[in-house]
This record gives structure tokens, C-alpha cells and sequence, in this order.
């Protein structure tokens, strides 16, 4: 099973090059006139006339910054690699905090969301991750940016991602979804949780929703996965069938959670429905036209 259309944040044109980043020597030979600096207000992506991300060359970046090995780019014959400098600080903020950067990743093409996105996640967690979470001591970047090393207690830390389940429950037909606390009146999606220690998938969905929803859930499958970079998630979507449909909500996460029929959502994925569908580069919406679909 594949969920409906191409999943935002994925398909980056950049190769990643670890037999470049893990040899020293070779990467520096790659850090000449020809290298790619990617143009960033902080997490902020700056387009060019073309609304295309903006690049510039090494000369850009500050004499003082650390600068992050993205990878290799190819795409116009040549072989170009590309960097991008860690910001001042990170944002641990919820990615709707910024309506400006939600509307600037709505323009963007698929490879160019894809390379902002692997970008943003991996200088913002070198932003946020300058001191060694066993010693104390400050860390320096390593492997080219894919790791960071403290000198004091000889640690080594790695870029990190968070998975999360985000799932569809279904009910003779009809499909749960909620809205969160805080979201805007309207507003629903597929119900989503942190996978927590010692859990597998399918465990992280049945209790994820039972506590957000109070159903019990069965025979769950994975549809799709997704990287988000607010601040560096794998949302893994899966779907799966509910015993009832007698909700029992959380009132402390959840605004709403209800169940809607097909042609509900049929309705408001085209924007005329009961409910404000999640936006294209969201994988929720993904999974519910895969639903659709199946």
C-alpha cells in the first residue's frame, strides 16, 4: 500500500555522499569556487527571482560559522556540493508558530522543499545540541556535519530523528479524525503520537489513539512515511480499524475528535466539506486520499 501522491519533504535531488562527509581530506577538496552555499534567514528559506531556493558560494557564509555538508548535487551534469551554516539558535517552536514560513514552503517546488527540509532539520539540531549531553562540555561538528564530537569526554553525538505514528481509524466506513488544542475552529487530521521507548509501530498506534479517542483500535498497517523538519520528525502513517466508535476524548490534547463518511471527506478535501482538510505537503492529507482510494 502507498498512500495518494508524492510525499512532501521527500525525493531530495542532493546526494547525501557519506564516503564523502566520512573522509576529511576529500570533502575539503570539494570546498572550492564551485560549492553551493545555501542562503537561509536563519531557518528562514531566501527564494531567488524564481522562487526557487536562493544559492550563493562559500564566500557567503561567515568567516566564524559552522558549516554543514548536505550533500553533492548533480542535477545540471556537473557535480556541485552544497552546504548550508548552522544559525545563531534553533526553533523548538510548533511549525503553525510561523504563518511566513508556511506560506513561503507552500511555493516551492518538490526538490526544493525536500533539500530545505533535510537542510532545516539538520542545522537546527546542530543549533540546538552545542554542548554534550554526557559531559557538558562544548561539541564541534564532525563528519562533515552529520555528527558532533566533544573533546572533553570523547562522546560522539548524532543528528537525531523523532518517529511518530500518524493514523487513520476507520468505523464501518466512516473515517476518525480530530482536532487538536489550540488548532483553528475546523480544522481536523489523522490522529498522531510520538512512538515512545520499547514500543513497536503498531503498539504506538493502538495506544496513541486510545488515549487521545478512548477506541481500540486493530489489524494496523503502515500506508507511508514522511520526514518533517519541525524540528526533525518521521511521521510513519499507518491506518487501521476500530472496534466502536464510542469516543472517550482527552480533553487535554484534544479539541475535537469525531467520525466522518466518505462523502465528507470527499467534500472537504476539495474544500467544501464539514471540515478544514490538513494542507497538500501534510501526509494526512496523503492518507486520506489514500483512503479514498482503497
Amino acid at each position: 500500500m502507498t498512500a495518494q501522491g508524492a510525499i512532501a519533504f521527500s525525493g531530495s535531488p542532493i546526494d547525501r555522499a557519506d564516503h564523502v562527509r566520512a573522509d576529511p581530506e576529500r570533502l575539503a577538496g570539494y570546498m572550492n569556487w564551485k560549492a553551493r552555499f545555501l542562503a537561509l534567514d536563519g531557518l528562514m528559506p531566501s527564494l531567488d527571482d524564481n522562487g526557487r531556493l536562493a544559492w550563493g558560494s562559500l564566500a557567503d557564509a561567515a568567516d566564524d560559522a559552522e558549516l554543514v555538508f548536505l550533500g553533492i548535487d548533480r542535477t545540471d551534469g556537473g557535480e556541485k556540493a552544497c552546504f548550508a551554516a548552522v544559525p545563531a539558535q534553533g526553533d523548538a517552536s510548533p511549525r503553525m508558530a510561523n504563518p511566513q514560513l508556511w506560506s513561503l514552503m507552500a511555493t516551492l517546488d518538490p526538490g526544493d522543499l525536500a533539500t530545505y527540509g533535510g537542510a532545516r532539520s539538520l542545522i537546527d539540531w546542530h543549533a540546538r545540541h552545542r554542548f554534550c549531553a554526557q559531559c557538558g562540555a562544548s561539541t564541534k561538528i564532525a563528519k562533515g556535519g552529520w555528527q558532533r564530537g566533544c573533546d572533553s569526554c570523547k562522546a560522539q553525538h548524532f543528528p537525531r530523528t523523532d518517529p511518530v505514528t500518524i493514523m487513520l481509524a476507520e468505523h464501518e466506513g466512516r473515517l476518525m479524525l480530530g482536532r487538536g488544542k489550540g488548532w483553528p475552529e475546523g480544522a481536523f487530521s489523522a490522529l498522531a503520537g510520538f512512538v515512545e521507548p520499547g514500543e513497536t509501530i503498531e503498539e504506538a498506534v493502538q495506544r496513541e489513539v486510545y488515549e487521545e479517542a478512548g477506541v481500540r483500535v486493530r489489524d494496523v498497517s503502515y500506508v507511508a512515511s514522511q520526514p518533517w523538519p519541525f524540528p526533525s520528525q518521521l511521521m510513519i502513517g499507518c491506518h487501521s480499524h476500530a472496534d466502536n466508535d464510542e469516543l472517550v476524548i482527552d480533553e487535554t490534547e484534544m479539541a475535537e475528535v469525531r467520525f466522518f463518511t466518505r462523502e465528507e471527506v470527499v467534500a472537504s478535501l476539495e474544500g467544501s466539506g464539514p471540515f478544514r482538510a490538513p494542507p497538500k505537503h501534510a501526509i494526512a492529507h496523503n492518507l486520506m486520499q489514500w483512503w479514498l482510494n482503497t
